[in-house]
């Protein structure tokens, strides 16, 4: 049984972020869900001074131990001004100052989604240029454009076409595992 980490790259409670990446991950066949909040890795704004004073906090270690003993991590990106949340952006800022390679090259599959037309595609673009360039694997991504006119919480994507491209990214996620 393949152990997937998913969440999504919000602190928002009611994050669509979340919900899609969860959905994502309970598609992969014979497998353990583990679905992260960020909110439970609250850490001090990374900063190099914090580090010298402080050390790097223990919930980037208890977070890059989730992914360390995964088979797979799945991220669905939320889109503030055009780029990362600053909640995803300071646990990947700490994360990174606890290892060099910070996605452990474990099979990644990067989503993001909005309630508007562009799906929060310029982060799901800027996550993917910059995860990628670290991980041997092939990286399939995907953008879910107007979350709440193309997602049911009981029957998932329901736009036809979208659904289709999910599940090819989705296949090659689970080639990858």
């Amino acid at each position: 049984m393949k152990k997937i980490i998913a969440f999504g790259a919000s602190s928002s409670k009611k994050s669509i972020n979340k919900t899609l990446a969860g959905f994502a991950a309970k598609q992969i066949k014979n497998s353990r869900v583990i679905l992260l909040d960020l909110n439970d890795f609250v850490m001090p704004i990374y900063s190099v001074d914090v580090e010298e004073v402080q050390g790097i906090p223990k919930a980037a270690f208890k977070f890059k131990e989730e992914l360390k003993l995964s088979d797979g991590i799945i991220i669905s990106f939320a889109e503030h001004n055009g780029s990362y949340t600053a909640a995803f952006k300071n646990i990947f800022d700490w994360i990174s100052r606890t290892e060099k390679v910070v996605w452990y090259n474990k099979p990644m599959f990067l989503l993001a989604t909005s309630a508007g037309s562009r799906g929060a595609i310029s982060v799901l673009k800027t996550a993917y240029d910059r995860i990628s360039r670290e991980n041997p694997n092939f990286i399939p991504k995907f953008s879910l454009p107007n979350f709440y006119q193309n997602f049911d919480h009981k029957l998932g994507i329901i736009n036809m076409d979208l659904e289709k491209e999910f599940t090819a990214c989705l296949n090659l996620f689970e080639k990858n595992l």
